[in-house]
């Protein structure tokens, strides 16, 4: 017999099987599915030995590029990882832990979240944060629901300037729902204010906007926030967190509910994944977050402790009581988060966000400087920025990779009129030399 074929079972045991579920043959069994679409054979390899599959991994893994000069962003960052995150985030009690749901035997994965909802307070200067969700993409989904929930209201206004992979996740989640989702065009940039203005009404639930934006420009939205809020919205920020080390907060400008993507957070970058998203709010509105909230409380004998204080899910209150069905909340990664902060600190993340935006400012000059290049001064940024190319940022892109550098996310996938724009990221990583190599490369690419 055909060991892609190999079964098991005798022909009576499933013969047997068969009959407990109501079919005759297994053809009978499958099908639903149509002909076209079922596997005669799946022409699995001879088996291999450990070694035989380590070395065989090894040696499809070093088909991966390597030595790559990264200058993309968009969503997801080349930053330094503390060596401290792997070693405390791979101990057992932490890496082996599983969702809390007995609090007696979970007080370190508990007062881990705990610590953590702190930190994430901290760094948007709100009330209440949740125990994590999935990603950045979640999140802002998930804040918009919120905002759907606390208002009452059908319509979520989104700026154009948000990152296109989140307002893809929003689309998706709204999809099925009584919901209107009104994009702005971007306008050199930046949030068109005047058109915002035109669309707020009392059927508007929340605005949702970006900062630093998908473009890179960094805006003040605390008079945006006021007349958000004067029309009965509620105000929604996605931010990058290592900017806040020297930005504003959303807590200062008046954001309502604060989201974004942890990977930056001492988390790699592993192909896009897995990373977490966190979210954070004005206390009012902590009975509308999605997920779970550990508290601290004491027990009988007055000693402190941790516990799953609200958990808004449909495991276990009401369903139509429920505000999400977050399933897991990205726990490990969460921590790598915490991990992270906790050992940069409230200095040295101010310190790493400078260091970021000094790269970044050393590169737009460079770039700058050479023939055909305009670098976008809408406003200022942190450590993105967007250039306009004499030529097809595609081809340019594809070019550089090829010599090992990555230089960026061109923009006309995502925005029309945009194919000559390139948004260019630069972290604490990259060297004066990276840069210059960027810059020179650059500029050959753009003469051929």
């Amino acid at each position: 017999m055909n060991d892609s074929h190999y079964c098991p079972h005798t022909p009576e045991e499933i013969t047997e099987m068969l009959s407990v579920v109501g079919v005759a043959s297994v053809e009978e069994l499958f099908a639903p599915i149509p002909a076209e679409l079922r596997a005669t054979t799946f022409n699995l390899p001879a088996g291999m030995s450990e070694f035989e599959t380590f070395s065989r991994m090894q040696a499809v893994a070093g088909e991966n590029a390597q030595g790559i000069n990264h200058f993309i962003g968009g969503g997801f960052y080349d930053h330094i990882i503390p060596s401290a995150i792997d070693h405390l985030a791979g101990r057992a009690e932490f890496y082996t832990a599983y969702t809390p749901y007995q609090p007696e035997c979970s007080q370190g994965t508990l007062q881990a979240l705990f610590e953590y909802q702190t930190a994430i307070c901290r760094l948007t200067g709100l009330d209440v944060s949740n125990a994590s969700l999935y990603d950045g993409g979640t999140a802002c989904a998930e804040a918009a629901m919120m905002a759907l929930r606390i208002t009452g209201r059908n319509k979520i206004v989104v700026d154009g300037c948000v990152s296109p992979f989140s307002r893809q996740v929003l689309r998706t989640y709204l999809f099925n729902l009584a919901v209107e989702v009104i994009e702005i065009p971007p306008l050199d940039g930046l949030l068109n204010r005047n058109e915002l203005a035109s669309l707020l009404d009392d059927t508007v639930a929340a605005v949702l906007v970006q900062n630093p934006n998908f473009f890179g420009s960094i805006e003040d939205f605390t008079s945006l926030a006021a007349q958000v809020h004067s029309a009965g919205a509620l105000l929604i920020g996605s931010v990058y967190p290592i900017s806040l080390g020297v930005l504003k907060t959303p807590g200062e400008m008046g954001i309502d509910i604060a989201v974004g993507d942890g990977q930056s957070l001492g988390n790699p970058l592993s192909f896009g994944g897995p990373s977490f998203g966190f979210i954070a709010a004005a206390k009012k509105y902590i009975r509308n977050m999605p997920g779970r909230i550990v508290g601290e409380t004491v027990d009988r004998n007055g000693k402190r402790g941790y516990v799953l204080t609200l958990q808004a899910r449909e495991q276990h209150i009401k369903r139509h009581k429920a505000t999400s069905n977050i399933c897991s909340n990205q726990g490990l990664c969460a921590l790598r988060g915490l991990i992270f902060l906790s050992s940069v600190g409230k200095e040295g993340l101010a310190e790493l966000a400078r260091l970021n935006r000094d790269k970044a400012e050393y590169a737009k000059a460079a770039l700058s400087r050479i023939p055909g290049v305009t670098v976008l001064q809408s406003a200022v940024t942190f450590n993105e920025f967007t250039i306009r190319l004499p030529k097809n940022a595609d081809g340019v892109v594809t070019s550089l990779l090829a010599l090992g550098i990555a230089a960026g996310v061109p923009l006309g996938q995502y925005y029309e009129g945009s194919e000559n724009c390139l948004v260019v990221t630069v972290t604490e990583k990259r060297s004066r030399k990276d840069i210059d190599l960027l810059a020179k490369e650059l500029e050959v690419a753009l003469c051929n």
